[in-house]
């Protein structure tokens, strides 16, 4: 149904207000039990994944290119106004007083956040039932940009799942998401706690990896070469660490290699949603390319 709003400290409106405090958003978006879509392709992506929108927001000239969409989301094709789910409209002035900045993709969906599966259980679903065999692992990234960058190239490249630890960014903050281009809902994932405890990897036949700078460490072409990687039905976990500090020396310890990306020009090492595009690509399954 079709909300109009004439000024930005409308209660009914709680779920978009302050969308730039990150540690408020972060709190509360999670007790909530809501994350925000934001422009008309990510929330078609989160709605084609089967998540159910709370409401919408957006400025009047965006309702005539939304309408088929919150018609589709709901099975309300007949009903020119949506449904029973609320689409806010009000006029670009007071949606900034609202969220804090200036709304220019389109619109912006409260959605409900699913529940998240169990890491075993994620696992077996992947590829239709036949189980993942290229997984990463992102250990407590704090960049929401670094983190949606690497879902994007994790659906590019070909990995089958994205396991987050207790401490890393949330990848259905706003940031995140829109980074990804809406991937997140693309890529299956969830959170994998206890961390490091690499029990459920293992017992679903995965080889761990840790891309990290040690002395033992062998190069991505030899790991890729290698019978972990290149086996017809090898299975492959690759761990990310932290920007900065990288991954925990518990980590790299628990994990069955370590891995690097050989660098030139005098540079120690990329960015970690840099590296993570480069070893998704170099360690796709054999004969996916």
């Amino acid at each position: 149904m079709i909300v109009p709003v004439e000024h930005g400290n409308d209660d009914r409106l709680a779920d978009y207000t302050r969308l730039t405090d990150v540690a408020l958003r972060r709190r509360l978006e999670t007790v909530r039990g809501l994350y925000m879509a934001e422009s008309t392709k990510v929330i078609a992506r989160a709605v084609e994944a089967g998540h159910a929108p709370r409401s919408f927001l957006m400025a009047p000239r965006y309702l005539d290119e939304m309408a088929p969409l919150i018609a589709a989301a709901f099975g309300c094709q007949g009903d020119p106004e949506g449904g029973p789910v609320p689409v806010y409209v009000a006029e670009e002035a007071v949606l900034e007083s609202i969220t804090g900045f200036h709304l220019h993709r389109g619109a912006l969906a409260a959605m409900n956040r699913p529940v998240l599966a169990p890491v075993p259980q994620l696992l077996a679903a992947a590829r239709g039932g036949t189980g993942a065999r290229r997984v990463v692992v992102l250990e407590d990234l704090v960049d929401h940009t670094n983190v949606g960058a690497a879902f994007r190239s994790a659906a590019a490249l070909g990995m089958d799942a994205v396991l987050v630890t207790p401490r890393c960014a949330d990848p259905l903050y706003r940031r995140s998401v829109r980074v990804s281009m809406g991937t997140v809902f693309q890529v299956p994932w969830t959170r994998i706690d206890p961390w490091p405890a690499l029990d459920d990897l293992h017992a679903a036949g995965f080889t761990v990896a840790a891309m990290a700078l040690s002395e033992d460490s062998m190069s991505l072409d030899a790991f890729a070469a290698s019978p972990a990687c290149a086996s017809p039905r090898s299975r492959v976990a690759l761990v990310l660490g932290t920007e900065g500090d990288g991954l925990r020396r518990r980590t790299v310890s628990a994990c069955d290699a370590v891995v690097r990306i050989p660098m030139a020009g005098g540079v120690d090492s990329l960015n970690v949603a840099a590296a993570a595009a480069v070893a998704f690509w170099a360690l796709r399954v054999p004969g996916e390319d």
